[in-house]
């Protein structure tokens, strides 16, 4: 892959990238679309890091089919499919992590603290063999998106980081591939999330622009759900992720639930 990437550089190609885990859905896809606007060559990578996975999550059981995903990518004129094995990009003895100070401290970082670590570590390695001129994630994950601008500027990556709407099925969940996961019992709680974010917005429409008073209106509604666990509920600054009590300018929504065995995220920017 590096020396096929070398080879295209020195032809004046430029490369865009779509790093994923694999299971490939709609948003997915939605990614490579907006790749192939950007790039001469549009590569894909599906490779699951067991370096964000802790103690205890589905990193073996994180659904998998290659096949299916080698397929889609072809329908979407993808050039390139990338997929390393855990050998191949981390070695034995391999000891070199990418750290973030400030930002995975935040949202999801509470519960999962080696996520951005691995997530930083391995878009680091991926870029450093991809070589793209610019890497397209969805905002779906927002955290990790602020994480790798914020990553890409602190160590000068000469790359453009986009970050792509979030997708979401015709009633709202959005697009994830733990959705695979839910229940049909489970799929109406896994709602609350979007309807969540709705209710904020439509709040802070209203005048509401106390935080705490937004979140425990969201609280009610998700608790709701029988099935559904709150992880955290968070309204915070775009760029830095620190909590935001008074809603005086755009600020993001973010969310982690529970239901049943399966974490779900999602988030939305709150208009003022």
């Amino acid at each position: 892959m590096q020396a096929y990437a070398n080879r295209l550089i020195s032809r004046k190609k430029s490369i865009a990238f779509v790093p994923t885990m694999g299971f490939l859905h709609e948003g997915h896809l939605s990614l490579m679309r907006e790749g192939r606007k950007r790039g001469d060559v549009l590569v894909v990578s599906i490779f699951v890091n067991p370096t964000q996975f802790g103690e205890g999550e589905d990193f073996d059981s994180y659904p998998k089919d290659l096949e299916r995903d080698l397929e889609l990518a072809r329908k979407e004129n993808v050039d390139v499919v990338f997929t390393p094995d855990k050998v191949s990009l981390y070695e034995n003895g391999f000891q070199t992590y990418v750290n973030l100070e400030k930002l995975p401290k935040h949202l999801c970082g509470i519960s999962r603290p080696i996520f951005f670590q691995g997530v930083a570590t391995v878009v680091t390695k991926l870029f450093n063999i991809v070589k793209p001129s610019v890497a397209i994630f969805g905002q779906k994950d927002y955290q990790q998106l602020a994480v790798i601008k914020r990553m890409v500027r602190d160590l000068n990556f000469d790359i453009e980081i986009v970050g792509a709407p979030t997708v979401r099925e015709p009633d709202g969940l959005a697009m994830s591939s733990r959705n695979n996961y839910l229940k049909p019992e489970e799929r109406l709680a896994a709602l609350s999330l979007f309807e969540s974010l709705s209710k904020a917005q439509n709040l802070c429409a209203e005048g509401v622009l106390d935080s705490d008073r937004i979140i425990n209106e969201v609280k009610k509604l998700i608790h709701s759900h029988k099935d559904s666990k709150i992880d955290y509920i968070s309204i915070c600054d775009p760029d830095t992720l620190e909590d935001i009590k008074t809603i005086e300018s755009p600020v993001v929504m973010a969310l982690a639930v529970k239901v049943g065995k399966t974490r779900l995220i999602d988030n939305m920017i709150i208009n003022y």
